[in-house]
């Protein structure tokens, strides 16, 4: 037998013959998922749509720049980490959708920008249908609670690369600001009060600590009640992001409140968020006894013995957005969000920062103000 010149391929003959779905990819299983998702799409629209659902892009009437003196847009784009293991593990996928908008529109939001539209993308060693309708269905709702428009999308069957009860999801979305109400450390100034808006848990953030600590380490089952919780575990981690860009929106377009800035609390925690909409000279004191961070961060904490500057650096630990603003529009801003069911209350207080003050985190990114932490939790 003659052997195969260094280089050469050797071809074999298969006993079948080669399609698409052999090779792991199923078109009429992406067909399918498509015509299961287009009722939810249908209910995240805004009059500014052009075109049907189903075309190569996406279009936006943009005329709402008109009455604009200089519009920016602003872009973002996100992912949920490892909390699709979660849903995936309990095989509930109805909900990621709303922690991936919430990722993508509430960074648009903090410079004052109206999230506009998003696209998504969904990629999965298999396609199932229903699976990939829930998700969608999900995205869905999160641009409704956003007021955003879901324009379009794609479903990536990764045979091979990803296990066939896999996926991953990621997003993006388009805002609109005018540059004269452009919000950030621009505006914010010495005396300037941070109110914090409170998470509806670990938002989509932290988990592969949490992850770690409760189901590897501590062997904990996703389907156990947890007293201190008051529900199971995989509910709490489940628990979906709440979306604040219509809360941060009316903030911004009040005639009655000054707000200079939004900083979104995500990865990092939060004084590295809240820096980097500080300009370089200010300095925000937080207090920690002015609120008691949820029942999940202590037991992430206690379980797996994660120190507190770990915890803060890792999580929200309870504050989702905060918002920097005018000492003389606290009342009232405290005022409108608690209309519109926000917990909302006084985080702290912006203040010069004196030489060599580097606060407990840089800056996210790099740049920006310090903030500290100070006293104790409440409770």
């Amino acid at each position: 037998m003659t052997e195969p010149i260094s280089g050469d391929v050797v071809r074999h003959a298969t006993t079948t013959p080669g399609t698409y779905a052999a090779a792991g990819v199923d078109v009429e299983a992406g067909e399918h998922a498509v015509a299961l998702m287009k009722a939810s799409i249908a209910l995240a629209q805004r009059p500014e749509v052009v075109g049907d659902f189903g075309g190569f892009a996406g279009m936006f009437d943009v005329s709402i720049i008109k009455g604009m003196t200089r519009p920016l847009l602003a872009t973002s784009t996100d992912g949920v980490g490892t909390k699709v293991v979660i849903a995936q593990k309990l095989d509930k996928h109805d909900t990621i959708g709303i922690d991936l908008v919430a990722m993508v529109v509430d960074d648009l939001v903090v410079c004052g920008a109206e999230p506009l539209f998003m696209t998504d993308y969904i990629a999965t060693g298999k396609v199932v249908p229903e699976r990939i309708a829930a998700i969608v269905a999900g995205i869905a709702e999160g641009c409704q609670q956003a007021g955003c428009a879901l324009v379009g999308g794609e479903t990536a069957e990764h045979p091979g690369l990803l296990a066939p009860d896999e996926y991953d999801v990621a997003g993006a979305g388009t805002g609109v600001v005018d540059a004269d109400d452009l919000l950030g450390p621009q505006r914010v100034r010495v005396g300037d009060v941070a109110i914090a808006m409170r998470a509806s848990g670990l938002h989509s953030n932290g988990y592969s600590l949490a992850r770690h600590v409760l189901l590897t380490a501590g062997r904990m089952r996703l389907d156990a009640h947890v007293d201190v919780l008051g529900r199971t575990l995989g509910e709490e981690l489940l628990q979906p992001t709440r979306i604040y860009s219509l809360d941060c929106l009316d903030l911004a377009r009040a005639a009655d409140v000054d707000v200079h800035a939004f900083s979104h609390v995500t990865g990092g925690g939060l004084a590295a968020n809240l820096a980097r909409v500080l300009p370089d000279d200010v300095h925000v004191v937080v207090d920690r006894s002015s609120w008691t961070p949820h029942p999940v961060f202590s037991l992430v904490g206690e379980t797996g013995q994660v120190a507190l500057p770990e915890l803060e650096k890792t999580f929200n630990m309870g504050v989702g957005m905060i918002a920097m603003v005018d000492p003389g529009s606290v009342s009232t801003a405290l005022a409108r969000l608690s209309a519109r069911g926000v917990d909302a209350w006084v985080l702290g207080e912006a203040r010069h920062r004196a030489e060599g003050e580097a606060g407990d985190a840089p800056a996210k990114g790099g740049h920006g103000g310090a903030v500290t932490l100070v006293g104790h939790h409440a409770g």
